[in-house]
């Protein structure tokens, strides 16, 4: 009777250790934790970088912890121009930068950064996402896109006062990819820094200038070293910017956080769009407080930029038809999309 008892308990036993085992909300594959690496370029303190790493701890929260990230600001586990790269190959298993830090690698995308009237960051940085939607150019094809992002227009910031285009004859600028041939088109010579780089540049005289939103008089400290801003809409231009993955380690991930994934994605194309007009107004501030002087140009002389740098979208469409790419239709999206939407 007693062996009988101790066999019923032992199967008993084993039937509750399958059902625990089994069980979906213990299963091996819902248990298992995916860490991944995170590379940005931005400083830490930066609001820009503070939003990358909410997205890390919301994507870990809403997959249960399944998918940990760990983030690296400041380019310490990349540098920035090299950050596409190394998510290619797997040194960094996602990474935020600029798609303008490897010229020519991404030439149609490179519609974005164009002098096409971005007025605002919200606006920028729906229209590139909307873009990569209706294209999804094959130069992008090596990595998973989370979500892109741009700035609003990109101004003049100097050591001495631009009032003219004249007064930017023999003045070294900081510029990358086409912001450097804006440069050209203006009458200065453009100098290829990286945001991290320009502060010692310009604090050293290497450049007498650069060209970027207003946000980085604050974000990266520049109006420590330059002592004026030139508003000229005529050729403000933005910087596309990505949040991409290995394609290996996106795989590993199963569908269902894939899905929550994705869906994070979207909900940051609009935080980070509507952060970047948040911090351009906290730009001018700072500038305004240090005594840095903010320089209107008239319509007319704004007028003369505009012109100045025109001859880029034709530059545009021409190149891209020589490499066999949609140049037209993508330039045209982006302008009619514009007309559309920006206010």
């Amino acid at each position: 009777m007693k062996r009988h008892g101790a066999v019923k308990i032992f199967f008993l036993v084993l039937v509750l250790s399958i059902c625990f085992v089994c069980h979906p909300g213990h299963s091996a594959a819902e248990q298992k934790v995916i860490s991944l690496n995170y590379a940005n370029f931005f400083p830490a303190p930066h609001k820009h970088s503070i939003l990358a790493d909410q997205w890390c701890k919301e994507v870990e929260k809403r997959t249960n912890g399944r998918i940990k990230i760990t983030y690296f600001a400041g380019g310490t586990l990349s540098p920035a121009a090299q950050i596409y790269d190394n998510v290619v190959k797997g040194i960094a298993d996602i990474g935020f930068s600029c798609f303008a830090y490897t010229r020519g690698k991404f030439p149609l995308t490179e519609v974005i950064d164009l002098p096409i009237g971005l007025k605002n960051g919200i606006t920028a940085t729906r229209l590139i996402n909307e873009y990569y939607k209706k294209f999804k150019p094959k130069e992008i094809d090596e990595v998973k896109v989370m979500y892109l992002h741009a700035h609003g227009p990109g101004m003049l910031h100097t050591k001495k006062p631009v009032n003219k285009l004249e007064d930017l004859k023999g003045m070294k600028i900081r510029a990358t990819g086409l912001a450097a041939k804006i440069v050209t088109a203006l009458g200065a010579a453009p100098v290829g820094t990286t945001m991290p780089e320009t502060y010692d540049a310009l604090r050293t005289g290497v450049a007498d200038g650069a060209m970027a939103p207003f946000e980085a008089l604050q974000g990266f400290k520049w109006g420590e070293v330059v002592n004026s801003s030139t508003v000229a809409y005529g050729s403000g231009y933005s910087t596309g910017m990505f949040i991409v993955m290995n394609k290996n380690k996106w795989n590993l991930i199963p569908k269902e956080d894939q899905a929550t994934i994705e869906k994070i994605n979207e909900e940051w194309i609009e935080r980070q769009g509507r952060l970047w007009d948040e911090i351009e107004k906290e730009g001018i501030e700072f500038t305004k407080k240090r005594g840095n002087k903010i320089i209107y140009l008239s319509g007319e002389e704004d007028a003369r930029w505009a012109a100045a740098v025109r001859p880029m979208l034709d530059e545009y469409r021409k190149s891209m038809k020589a490499k066999g790419l949609p140049g037209d239709d993508a330039l045209k999206f982006c302008l009619d999309y514009l007309k559309a939407n920006q206010k």
